[in-house]
């Protein structure tokens, strides 16, 4: 297994670092990206904990190349705040589009090289999906067709079963969004899944989440 740093971005100020891990072995490629909004901060402290799991050794990938960026917005994190653009506005809304920021341009141009067939994008949002269902906090969201589904709900099944309180449980969202770098991922035939966490629960559960589900991933696409 090989680990290597370079910037999305570089040379603008708006660059940012993203990690390559590649194993020994020919597999699938996941791209996973974290702090799309600078304020969802256990979205970025997980992508963060994998990075310093893989590069401590204490898990190895088996197959193929995992990509994460875990802070995009490098800006929105420092000020705190969601961001302006909205970053995740201003990826491709169609196959032959472009996107409008050096941050969104920089990572469809490194996902045009390699082709991922899955790509988790970490998010949080407000409200418990549990307790209405307009809201996001709790999902995993996917869009109409996507091959993304089967896995995505037996991962929120396996989740649900250590999460005590009923109100807490993930739920499943298929639905699209355009300019997201999820329906750009998409675009490009990637399995493209957003994970929500919710914001009013505790920042170490809400990171705990975010960690396990990515881990099922790794597991469920025979990378770990």
């Amino acid at each position: 297994m090989r680990i290597s740093r370079s910037m999305l971005a570089k040379g603008t100020s708006y660059q940012t670092p993203y990690h390559i891990v590649r194993s020994l072995r020919n597999g699938p490629v996941m791209l996973i990206s974290a702090g799309i909004h600078g304020n969802e901060i256990a979205s970025i402290r997980a992508a963060q904990n994998i990075i310093s799991r893989l590069q401590s050794g204490k898990i190895q990938l088996r197959r193929g190349t995992l990509i994460i960026a875990p802070i995009m917005n490098q800006l929105a994190y420092r000020k705190r705040i969601r961001g302006i653009p909205d970053l995740n506005r201003t990826f491709p809304r169609y196959a032959s589009g472009f996107a409008t920021h050096p941050v969104s341009a920089a990572w469809m141009k490194l996902a045009r090289r390699y082709q991922p067939s899955w790509y988790l994008d970490l998010h949080e949002a407000n409200g418990l999906s549990q307790v209405n269902a307009k809201y996001l906090g709790q999902t995993l969201i996917t869009h109409k067709g996507s091959r993304a589904v089967g896995m995505a709900g037996t991962i929120i099944a396996q989740t649900n079963k250590t999460i005590s309180k009923q109100a807490h449980h993930f739920n499943l969202r298929v639905k699209p969004l355009g300019g997201s770098a999820r329906m750009a991922l998409a675009g490009l035939g990637a399995r493209a899944v957003t994970v929500e966490t919710c914001w009013s629960l505790p920042l170490r559960s809400r990171i705990r989440y975010q960690e396990s589900i990515v881990m099922q991933f790794l597991h469920g696409a025979r990378m770990l």
